[in-house]
């Protein structure tokens, strides 16, 4: 697994695409602070950039370094779920312009389950994009045997099959979270 995240570190500080499992699905991913990789996303996916993205985050530290506040609930809420959980935090900073929500938004999860994407997030050392592996509309893929052929050809690099475990096939739930304890559920 080692020199796979090394490779995979590779090719995301050069502007590419990788493929790779998630705690929840397999992802498309890519550096989230790099305007030009997250445009190349929007056009494997052929999704309207107007639609912004998740991004995954190793732990509330990075987290920290992206938002310019955490609320005090989103601390909590991170510490304590057991299921796969993105937060709407307000206003985002230093990432790419085209992830971030016309209102300053930024949605992100912190994964667990996944050995593989935890790894890949500690080496990076900087929030990752984490949006499905297909075209938009279509089935989220659970296993890179789900992935279709034209996905898996568009990614610079894809992560193995053996790394798929942990990933429960169910989008996260998603919340929105305001500096002054406003919750307002997204997805359940």
């Amino acid at each position: 697994m080692k020199e796979a995240i090394k490779k995979a570190v590779e090719v995301l500080n050069q502007g590419g695409i990788i493929l790779y499992p998630t705690d929840t699905i397999w992802g498309l991913g890519c550096d989230a602070t790099n305007s030009e990789a997250v445009e190349k996303i929007y056009k494997i996916k052929q999704r309207a950039d107007s639609k912004s993205l998740v991004v995954l985050a190793a732990d509330l530290d990075m987290i920290a370094r992206y938002v310019k506040e955490i609320p005090e609930m989103a601390i909590t809420l991170v510490e304590i779920t057991d299921k796969p959980l993105t937060i709407i935090y307000p206003e985002a900073v230093g990432l790419a312009a085209n992830v971030v929500a016309e209102d300053g938004t930024i949605a992100i999860r912190v994964p667990s389950g996944n050995e593989f994407c935890t790894q890949l997030l500690r080496a990076f050392r900087k929030p990752i994009v984490s949006t499905s592996a297909n075209i938009s509309g279509e089935k989220a893929p659970v296993r890179l045997k789900d992935v279709t052929e034209a996905i898996a050809s568009a990614a610079d690099w894809s992560a193995e099959a053996t790394w798929d475990a942990g990933a429960t096939g169910k989008a996260s739930s998603i919340i929105q979270l305001g500096l002054n304890s406003e919750v307002k559920i997204i997805r359940e």
